[in-house]
């Protein structure tokens, strides 16, 4: 098991509309993590958006401080920006900026630009479900380890997402992601994410967060394929 940060789960950040035009959350994870090391690790989390029914502007800082073996310092950073606009009830465009760094996965930087639709599959408000149809320019430079590696790649990014409100104070997210190169299909991502939640306090819930992660081609022959990761934590919405 390692470090998952490639893909963000969105959908477990957005917020539906209403009268607040401001939203954001702070979460807290502690996680104990076992790969090619043992990795204690605390993190946080912080989101801000704004919604105004017609258009969502939401942004995303992940920032993540590991140990290894009780020691050595891993650092893996995420910042995300993106921008939604509503052109029909069931139908929005999407459009964002991503930059990231990893130690683990040896990525020294990557930085995503894309764009695309995103369909309204499901009107019932417990029970909701997204498709989205993404195409994405990928710039890519590979830790110290690989010498000289960069990558400028043209990506699809779909994705379907469902989100499920059994009760008032349990909700259940999910997203799977399929991000293939458009010149080369057997160069591929696939990845989930599924968050449980459970609302303990009006502003604060109990979150239980697993991360599946597949690679066909990882930056080097040194990262495993496919990766996991389970966290619990507790997450504060204002």
């Amino acid at each position: 098991m390692t470090s998952v940060s490639q893909v963000i789960n969105i959908e477990t950040l957005r917020k539906p509309s209403d009268s607040a035009k401001w939203t954001g959350s702070v979460s807290l994870d502690v996680s104990l993590i076992k790969n090619k090391n043992d990795i204690f690790r605390v993190a946080n989390k912080a989101h801000v958006q704004f919604n105004d029914k017609t258009n969502v502007l939401l942004f995303v800082n992940d920032v993540n401080v590991q140990k290894i073996e009780g020691n050595s310092l891993v650092n893996r950073g995420t910042h995300h920006l993106r921008y939604n606009r509503k052109i029909s009830p069931n139908t929005k465009w999407e459009a964002f900026a991503q930059s990231q760094y990893d130690a683990v996965s040896e990525i020294d930087f990557r930085g995503l630009l894309g764009t695309g639709p995103r369909f309204k599959l499901s009107e019932h408000e417990n029970y909701k479900f997204y498709l989205g149809t993404l195409i994405m320019y990928e710039y890519e430079k590979a830790a110290n380890v690989v010498q000289d590696r960069i990558q400028r790649d043209i990506r699809a990014s779909v994705y379907l997402s469902f989100s499920v409100y059994p009760t008032e104070t349990i909700s259940l997210i999910s997203t799977t992601y399929y991000q293939p190169k458009v010149d080369l299909l057997s160069d591929y991502r696939f990845s989930s994410n599924t968050s449980f939640l459970f609302k303990i306090l009006e502003d604060l819930a109990f979150k239980m967060n697993f991360d599946y992660y597949y690679d066909a081609v990882p930056v080097s022959s040194n990262i495993p394929r496919t990766q996991y990761e389970l966290t619990n934590g507790l997450i504060y919405v204002f």
